[in-house]
């Protein structure tokens, strides 16, 4: 954030290098023009909101009406694009640590993939299926439509699967299942176990 302003945050990754999972014209305009118009709404609320020096994630847990949306729609994005690399960086699977905890809330790695890929396909409309953590430290899948977050409900981010239409359309179609299935080739797992790290 700069002068209160908050900013596209970068991506480390060419907007081709995800391709074919997720193609150079969907990155353009998905991140490119979805996330920029949300940045842009939420500098444009923040003046008199009484959040205006605050962060990100307090905003996106806290606010209502259209600044708690736009407010979501930042963290939710900013998350989701940050958890690519081309191929995954052949990190195909989380540290020891994050397998471990994955695998007292789960049978094992298979199941909890399996089951957020279960929880993106079956979103009904628009929204976000979620890998978090709770306060006890136990891994857990939510569904969450729209612009809602973890946040907003005492749990912490680790990974997302977008199904709003703008997330896939222009590959997939219609075959939101194919979409969710091939995502799993380019998540970075050294992202996702960092983010547990901090848990």
């Amino acid at each position: 954030m700069d002068n209160n302003k908050f900013t596209m945050p970068e991506l480390c990754y060419e907007t081709d290098a995800l391709a074919p999972v997720i193609s150079e014209e969907t990155i353009d305009l998905h991140y490119g023009k979805h996330l920029q118009t949300y940045i842009d709404n939420l500098n444009r609320l923040l003046p008199g909101s009484g959040f205006e020096n605050k962060p990100l994630e307090e905003i996106a847990a806290k606010a209502d009406g259209p600044l708690g949306n736009n407010a979501g729609q930042v963290l939710n994005h900013s998350l989701y694009f940050a958890q690519f690399c081309p191929n995954g960086g052949n990190t195909t699977r989380p540290s020891d640590c994050l397998r471990r905890r994955i695998e007292m809330s789960f049978s094992n790695m298979d199941e909890m993939c399996s089951k957020l890929s279960e929880a993106a396909i079956g979103l009904f409309g628009s929204g976000w299926a979620w890998l978090t953590i709770n306060d006890n430290g136990n891994i857990e899948i939510h569904q969450m439509p729209n612009a809602d977050n973890p946040l907003r409900h005492g749990l912490y981010p680790l990974m997302t699967i977008d199904v709003w239409e703008h997330a896939y359309y222009l590959d997939y179609q219609n075959r939101r299942a194919e979409h969710v299935r091939n995502i799993w080739e380019i998540i970075n797992w050294n992202v996702i176990s960092e983010r547990a790290r901090k848990c």
